[in-house]
């Protein structure tokens, strides 16, 4: 055989005798071309998110990987039922997304010939609990942990590698060493059940996916000014009376309950069964609930069931249909405290986690200031400011957790009035600026800042967005995001226990919609969440992210698809008789290929490479290509001398942009409702360039918002118009909202409408593009007017020209 024969030979069995589980690439220096194997190299791609910690090609690859099949077999050592669990996990979600039965094996010999997955639990491997390995080849999958967490993880990323694209069958996995765990311990996500109400099937069905994403934090968000959700046994009237409002706006108190001859209320409430079933659900997966119960502000639901617990009267319940920062506080009374005590024993009762949220932001301290019996309160106990009754507020919830062995969790204002309760942890919202202060006091943080973190703001520009705020936060800006604060030192960085994506439900109000604004950005705020600095790459996220999508698909999830999409911006060419077009993904994935005759694109269309003249009509659809594989859904256009002249109210562009949200117009109670970008600060829009020489006419379509905003002084600062007619105008200016006055649109034809209207007007000859001003004349703020879309029209207006573009 000879020497090196030999030793190949030695090295070889050394290798086979090894167990896959077990294998880390320090240990073996092999001779020859077997050393050459195990050379550093460039760490192999796997399509995971979030991405391992550390990925490598295994020495002696060329034996082979393993191919999972129909009968492939899922084993666990006999008395091990977290592993039992484990393996159920992955035998269903496999079959759910791959169509793949695996037989689960407790114990005993294999048949020969199948596949075989081990999962294998080593205590004392690693001290972090959710770390673990996963090893590919010789015909195995071996994933060891130390504990249950990684175990499930590790079954997860498996769950991954098993579907690595939308097709169902049996999987070639490559030869691969995945060493794991996470770089924070607190990777959450905040859903608001308060504003709008989600069933239970959809908080276990999300919270599924989470466990998915290695999440292990659901912030539950349960009680706002809007309504309390959780029940609680000693005080019946929080959910009787608190979980139950009537929307705001004329549609609303339109729809009359036959039962009671009164408007419908909207709302639900979770019981104390409902809850204990879904903290089981999340256990089972790894994630722990923490329970969010808001004081002393968000608390008017609260006060309107007793009200003895608010500061100044009796509230008008219509105001719980509002949105914004309410200024009804908490009596910081000695019985408030004990009701707020006896609402939390049975809150800990419930959720057997550390953590208990207890909120502390947006307390207006107005009432607190005005009233002479608070006043007297903080005189008798020497407290100097409201800010400090706050702290005092805070300390003596603090103190109750802590003698029950929970820890508090607060909103970054509960640094202000004075040292926080020992132990308490900074949740980061107001940007990173708590962080920063809270981990320099020593305190732990969670970093979960607005705008990037909160997923009520819509991801792109599309008129098909869901409601929401109106900035764009991208799935870009989201991974961007760096966790780690440059001001910090490396031992106050300690104190950042993670990241946290939160979706506030103001204006999300159904729970597909909560899906879309949620996904696919957790995909982003995972990977910052449990990827090492090293591994995070933007291009590798966004080649990975096809595959994501594919499995959203596979589990029903109704991921935005704005990201990949290809977005078609489309207006005049410079002759005006024909188009200009741009085509343009978010992300950037693979080419834009591109048809004109109506034809579904391929991967060898015609590839975009700029700006495209096209003539009028044209049918355009286009879709991005990478390895001759669709990436993005088909974009499907059609241009014509309306289509190009036509801007919804999200293709136009808000004068000021103080305070934009993205609203459902207050039509019909069920049913399809228009959807308006507006700035409820100053409702003005502009379309940029209009092609005035081909403009002889304007359809615009206009519709009523409730104006059910609680914010403060600014209400004030909003200009109103004074109208002409009894019922207002829309005014269309020239160049400027200053500018010459080309057009007035009566109002009266919309106002007795509950949906969208389209108003319609000659426009003058004018040559050159031009900006038109759009502006509302109006005596009241409530109802506000919106504008759904603009149409300017080549001919004067008649029924048949005024329509909108498609």
């Amino acid at each position: 055989m000879g020497r090196r024969g030999a030793r190949l030979s030695r090295a070889i069995a050394a290798v086979m005798m090894l167990s896959l589980g077990g294998w880390t690439a320090p240990r073996l220096a092999l001779p020859g071309f077997i050393t050459d194997l195990g050379k550093p190299k460039t760490p192999p791609v796997v399509n995971v998110i979030p991405a391992p910690a550390s990925v490598q090609t295994p020495p002696l690859a060329l034996l082979g990987g393993a191919a999972v099949a129909d009968g492939s077999v899922i084993l666990v050592e006999p008395g091990d039922p977290e592993a039992r669990q484990v393996a159920g996990y992955l035998q269903a979600h496999v079959a759910r997304t791959r169509g793949l039965n695996l037989e689960i094996v407790e114990g005993g010999r294999v048949p020969a010939g199948r596949a075989v997955i081990v999962l294998r639990r080593r205590p004392g491997q690693d001290p972090n609990a959710e770390a673990y390995a996963l090893d590919v080849g010789r015909g195995r999958v071996a994933i060891t942990a130390a504990q249950a967490p990684g175990l499930f993880y590790g079954a997860v990323t498996l769950w991954q590698l098993l579907t690595p694209d939308a097709g169902r069958g049996p999987v070639a996995l490559k030869p691969v060493h995945i060493a794991d765990a996470p770089r924070f311990a607190w990777r959450g996500l905040m859903l608001d059940s308060a504003r709008h109400y989600q069933s239970p099937e959809f908080i276990e069905r999300l919270i599924d996916v989470m466990a998915l994403h290695k999440l292990n934090r659901f912030h539950w968000h349960l009680t706002d000014d809007q309504a309390w959700r959780l029940q609680i046994l000693k005080y019946p009237r929080l959910t009787e009376v608190g979980a139950w409002r009537v929307p705001a706006g004329a549609a609303a108190q339109g729809d009359i309950d036959p039962a009671t001859g009164k408007p419908r209320l909207y709302g639900g409430f979770y019981t104390q069964a409902q809850v204990r079933e879904i903290v089981a659900y999340a256990a089972a997966r790894h994630v722990t609930i923490v329970p969010e119960i808001e004081m002393p502000g968000h608390g008017l639901s609260a006060v309107l069931a007793y009200p003895e617990l608010g500061s100044d009267g009796d509230p008008p319940a219509a105001i719980q249909s509002d949105w914004g920062v309410f200024p009804w506080l908490y009596n910081p009374s000695d019985h408030t405290l004990g009701v707020m005590q006896d609402v939390l024993s049975e809150v800990m009762d419930l959720f057997p986690g550390a953590d208990i949220h207890v909120g502390g932001d947006e307390a207006v301290k107005d009432q607190w200031k005005a009233s002479p019996t608070i006043q007297a309160q903080m005189k008798a106990m020497g407290i100097r400011d409201e800010d400090a009754l706050q702290s005092y507020f805070t300390h003596r919830i603090g103190e109750f957790l802590d003698a029950h062995g929970r820890k508090l969790v607060g909103w970054d204002e509960i640094l202000n009035g004075g040292p926080l309760p020992a132990g308490a942890t900074v949740m980061s919202w107001r940007g990173i600026g708590g962080a920063i202060t809270a981990a320099k006091a020593g305190h732990d943080t969670v970093l979960a800042p607005a705008p990037t973190l909160y997923f009520d703001n819509r991801q792109a520009n599309r008129a098909d967005e869901p409601p929401g705020r109106g900035t764009t936060v991208s799935l870009r800006d989201v991974y961007l995001f760096d966790p780690a604060p440059a001001a910090l030192t490396a031992d106050q960085r300690k104190h950042i226990l993670g990241v946290q994506a939160n979706l506030w439900t103001e204006h999300v109000r159904t729970e597909d919609r909560a899906e879309a604004m949620i996904f696919p950005r957790l995909s982003a705020s995972a990977e910052i969440g449990w990827s090492p600095t090293a591994v995070r790459d933007w291009t590798g996220f966004t080649e990975r992210l096809p595959a994501q999508m594919d499995r959203y698909r596979a589990l029903g999830v109704g991921a935005d698809d704005a990201a990949l999409a290809v977005s078609v911006d489309q207006s005049p060419s410079a002759a005006g008789d024909g188009a200009l077009v741009r085509l343009a993904t978010q992300i950037g994935l693979g080419d834009i290929r591109y048809t004109t005759d109506g034809a579904a694109p391929g991967p060898t269309s015609p590839a975009y490479a700029g700006p495209l003249t096209l003539p009028l009509p044209t049918h355009l659809r286009a879709a991005a290509f990478k390895g001759g594989q669709a990436v993005s859904p088909v974009a499907d256009a059609i241009l014509d001398p309306l289509t190009i002249r036509h801007r919804t109210s999200q293709q136009l562009k808000l004068c000021a942009g103080k305070l934009p949200l993205n609203l459902e117009d207050d039509g019909p109670v069920a049913g399809p409702r228009a959807v308006f970008l507006v700035d409820i600060l100053q409702p003005c829009w502009i379309y940029e360039g209009a092609d005035m020489p081909h403009a002889l006419g304007l359809a615009v379509s206009v519709g009523q918002l409730p104006f059910n905003f609680q914010i403060g002084a600014d209400r004030d600062k909003i200009v109103l118009h004074p109208p002409r007619a009894p019922d207002g105008e829309l005014e269309v200016r020239l160049d400027s909202c200053a500018g010459e006055l080309l057009a007035s649109l009566p109002l009266a034809p919309a106002t007795a409408s509950t949906g969208v209207t389209t108003l319609a007007a000659p426009l003058p000859p004018r040559i050159g593009r031009h900006d038109l001003c759009f502006t509302f004349t109006a005596k009241h703020l409530d109802p506000m007017w919106a504008i759904d879309w603009v149409q300017l029209l080549p001919v004067e207006p008649t029924p048949a020209a005024v329509k909108p573009g498609a």
